[in-house]
């Protein structure tokens, strides 16, 4: 495509120079309407080339070409309106630089230019220059960089400045003086470059380091930034930058006549270039500015544009991601690989000086410098067990893999056959990482970059970049994976014992920790067959086991922690961990202490791997609760209970012994008598004791209120005591709600003679304890008004949700789901709720059960980001399960009703 802006200008302000023109600013007005013709007509034809498939360096491409064209048109006039014209274009010349130099636009990147003169010039001429220009392409919304110097400032603000340096190095001539531009060039190589080139490296590595660490630290987010997150653009452009300081040159097939890369490897960076651009343009696009983040909703605008399709197991945006990933590490590896030879390009010296300090560890590797180094690479295409020992021994040297061994790695991939997967030795070696005490996570993580961990174990290959689109989990499943081996190992080794002091002290006890991180390791590995993943999973685990070397009793844990490794979360955070039988139960599931503790460890690592805000006190407090109630069972060695009557009786007598100085004895047993029978054996005496103080004192009023604040547990405790009334629980999740209160789990008990003790775990939403005093004395009040029935709940909560006008009701990512189960509870029909997170979203369910007539016995609140799991234990008015078909149907059609519709 050609370019030219003449024909947008009328002939009479395209033939500068005349003596009878107007100046600049006479003619501005007819610049900016033709500037603005051309942008429209070449924009809209570029975008219907990327429409049609033009690759993303063509579209790149003919963006600068559109920019420099009118650049240098516009520059041109205005130097033509300043007397002396000719003579000037001789001392200032116009420089492109950063993205824009480099020849690389996407739709609405920002264009830097750099305004070079000689001195010779008054100041006040160049920024009068550069003035009418800048405000002219403002004028025209371009997103304009700029700077005006000297060579000589050019020198001494690159030493100074490492971001100034890396402009100069993607410096290039749009217009003016070329004399001026050349002996730029020139001082850039002979003067800038060489200065401090190694601090340069170093500054462009710490810069890639930081950059990770704030736009995430792997490859595999799940809304990843694809300029300046790890295997986006950033990347390519340092590992550039890096080497053209190192190796002075101007095109990179110098860098194959130097040995530095091959054609190979320089395809590679042209293709991930290609790529990135042509995901970057259509991003542009879509978003109608500059955007690089690539969100939930790009990536399924970008997956339909760029032509992926659904299927019956994968949806066509996580197909398109896991190619995108897929780029991206080869994109890390080509920028990791390229910086690496640039630190350790001295070879010569280094093989004469290495032969003497290298030390040798075994199998044809040495250590040098702090890294693992092969210097012979056919060994490994000799004895490809080789690649296994290479893991192993840089583990336990502590030392990491030189870029070539790496690249042996990679180049020897193909023969990891069934005959190496099944060899005894590289089997024993890689159980040998899994038992190490250090570097596990890093050496699995190093295995699986170089995607050796795929070829060795291929149902990996499964999960490999395999996307989770919820914003529950911000890594693939992959990459979630290891993380929860990460965490496994830190309980291991103690390191986290002052946050997790119960996980650390089982995880010490645990007696084959490599079964616990191949657990890690396999347990969502089901997540590439479609549903029912744990099943799935667990029916690879046979083969797997066998292929590797493990005992069948090894084999049949392994399966057992992979098919069950969602049930200890299922249980403590969605089931009553006061229903004893339900907790035998359990027990009895999990056959063997050994079990229990794995399947715990694993379930902590698993949550805490998801993300940062995930793991809470309140669910560590939910997972310990179970974990020792079925631990004691299993520990005393059978399942029968205590004849309940017995234990109550004896409740009853320590309960009357504490509470006999403040009551009487008669009224005190009455009281305890009518309590729940639930209650009574849950609890220990003394806070059964507190909770009977508040039933007896109801005769002196009829609400009792009792807050205390758990900052240990991150939760308050939100106790009210009153007289039952149809409702109650429905009005109390209404005024909590109203004031902006997030309850995780709540007790209903209803005594037999009328009364209710509801005990409520709450917080804020964003986590943490609200302690502010004036803010619970008004919910009290308002609780009070609302038990009395002096004010609308209902009004109450819909001024808390009164929507504004920035407000936008968000497209629901899955289906409401109510299900009903009368299996887990003997006294109780239990009802489950998935459903989006909204705004008195509690108040809602348990008024529509209460209008249905059923009494809530528990209530466990779970949420997940914008995903929430309630579950609530019900009866009804006769204080029965429901088990008549037509009602459960009615009650599951009703929760779904008011759930959708509610806005």
């Amino acid at each position: 495509m050609q370019f030219s802006i003449d024909p947008y200008f009328p002939d009479s302000i395209t033939a500068v120079g005349d003596a009878g023109m107007a100046g600049f600013n006479e003619k501005r007005t007819l610049y900016l309407s033709g500037c603005k013709n051309f942008l429209a007509k070449y924009r809209e034809e570029i975008r219907e080339l990327h429409r049609n498939g033009a690759s993303g360096t063509e579209v790149t491409h003919l963006l600068c070409d559109m920019i420099d064209e009118m650049i240098g048109k516009l520059f041109f006039s205005i130097i033509f309106d300043i007397s002396g014209a000719e003579e000037m274009l001789e001392h200032i010349s116009l420089v492109a630089a950063g993205g824009y130099g480099r020849g690389e636009l996407n739709p609405f990147s920002d264009i830097d230019i750099m305004f070079l003169h000689d001195g010779t010039m008054p100041v006040v001429t160049v920024e009068d220059i550069a003035q009418k220009l800048l405000y002219f392409l403002w004028d025209m919304r371009l997103e304009i960089g700029y700077s005006v110097r000297k060579i000589s400032d050019c020198v001494e603000m690159a030493a100074a400045d490492g971001t100034v340096k890396t402009a100069l190095m993607d410096a290039r001539y749009l217009s003016g003086s070329r004399p001026l531009y050349t002996t730029l060039l020139k001082v850039i190589f002979s003067q800038i470059l060489p200065k401090s080139s190694n601090s340069f490296i170093k500054e462009k590595i710490a810069d890639m380091k930081s950059r990770r660490q704030k736009y995430g630290s792997t490859v595999y987010l799940l809304e990843p930034n694809l300029k300046e997150g790890e295997g986006g653009l950033r990347d390519l452009q340092t590992a550039i930058w890096v080497a053209r300081v190192k190796y002075k040159f101007t095109d990179l097939r110098e860098l194959i006549i130097k040995g530095i890369l091959n054609d190979e490897e320089l395809e590679t960076y042209y293709a991930a270039l290609d790529y990135l651009w042509r995901i970057r343009n259509e991003l542009h696009y879509f978003n109608g500015r500059k955007n690089d983040q690539l969100t939930f909703d790009a990536q399924v605008h970008l997956a339909a544009f760029l032509g992926y399709k659904d299927s019956e197991k994968v949806l066509a945006v996580e197909d398109f991601m896991r190619d995108y990933y897929r780029h991206a590490n080869k994109v890390e590896h080509f920028t990791s690989s390229m910086v690496s030879r640039c630190i350790w390009r001295d070879e010569g010296a280094l093989k004469i000086l290495g032969y003497f300090v290298r030390r040798p560890v075994g199998e044809g590797c040495f250590v040098l410098k702090g890294e693992l180094i092969v210097p012979d690479e056919t060994v490994v295409e000799k004895n490809p067990g080789v690649m296994m020992k290479m893991f192993e021994l840089s583990q336990k040297h502590g030392v990491s893999l030189n870029v070539r061994a790496k690249g042996a790695i990679r180049k020897n991939l193909a023969m990891i056959n069934d005959k190496f997967r099944r060899n005894r030795d590289i089997n024993h070696a890689f159980l040998s990482i899994l038992r190490s005490t250090k570097g596990v996570t890093e050496t699995l993580r190093l295995m699986h970059h170089l995607e050796f961990l795929n070829r060795y174990i291929p149902e990996l290959e499964n999960i490999y970049c395999k996307v989770q689109h919820d914003l529950y989990h911000i890594y693939t499943v992959d990459i979630h994976t290891l993380f929860v081996v990460e965490q496994i190992e830190k309980m291991l080794s103690g390191e986290l014992k002052e946050s997790l002091p119960l996980p650390c002290t089982i995880a010490a006890q645990i007696g084959k920790p490599e079964l616990l991180i191949l657990a890690a390791l396999f347990h969502d590995i089901g997540k590439g067959s479609g549903g029912g993943h744990a099943e799935k999973g667990a029916a690879m685990i046979p083969t797997i086991a066998r292929r590797i070397g493990l005992s069948r009793e090894d084999s049949e844990r392994l399966e057992f922690l992979v098919r069950q490794h969602l049930l200890f979360a299922h249980i403590s955070q969605r089931r009553d961990l006061n229903d004893e039988k339900m907790i035998a139960q359990f027990a009895r599931q999990m056959e063997t202490s050994e079990n229990l503790k794995m399947l715990y460890l694993l379930t902590v690592a698993d949550v805490r791997a998801v993300g940062v805000d995930v793991w809470s006190t309140w669910k560590a407090s939910l997972f310990n609760e179970l974990f020792e109630k079925a631990f004691g069972i299993l520990d005393r060695g059978g399942f029968q209970l205590e004849a309940s009557s017995e234990r109550v009786t004896s409740m009853i007598k320590k309960v009357t012994e504490i509470l006999e100085d403040d009551f009487p004895v008669a009224d005190i047993r009455h009281e305890l008598k009518a309590m729940p029978v639930r209650l009574l054996l849950a609890n220990p005496a003394p806070l059964i004791a507190e909770h009977a103080r508040l039933l007896l004192e109801l005769e002196q009023t009829d609400i009792q209120i009792r807050l205390s604040h758990q900052p240990d547990s991150g939760y308050s405790e939100f106790i009210i005591c009153a007289h039952d009334m149809a409702g109650l629980f429905s009005r109390i999740t209404g005024v909590m709600a109203a004031n902006g209160i997030n309850i995780l789990g709540a007790q209903i008990n209803t005594s037999k003679n009328g009364k209710v003790l509801d005990i409520l775990q709450v917080n804020s939403p964003q986590g943490d304890l609200v302690v502010d005093a004036a803010r619970w004395d008004k919910i009290e009040q308002e609780m009070r008004r609302a038990v009395h029935g002096e004010v609308q709940v209902s009004t109450l909560v819909a001024k808390r949700k009164r929507p504004t006008l920035l407000t936008v009701r968000p497209a629901p990512r899955f289906a409401t789901k109510v299900e009903i189960d009368n299996e887990v509870s003997e006294e109780y029909t239990v009802i489950d709720i998935l459903t989006h997170d909204k705004i008195g979203l509690l108040y809602l369910i348990t008024s529509t059960l209460a209008e249905m007539g059923l009494y809530i016995g528990v209530s466990k609140i779970s949420t997940k980001v914008d995903q929430v799991a309630d579950v609530f234990y019900v009866r009804d008015i006769f204080a029965h399960k429901i088990t008549a078909p037509e009602k459960l149907k009615d009650i599951c059609g009703r929760l779904m009703t008011a759930i959708d519709e509610w806005v």
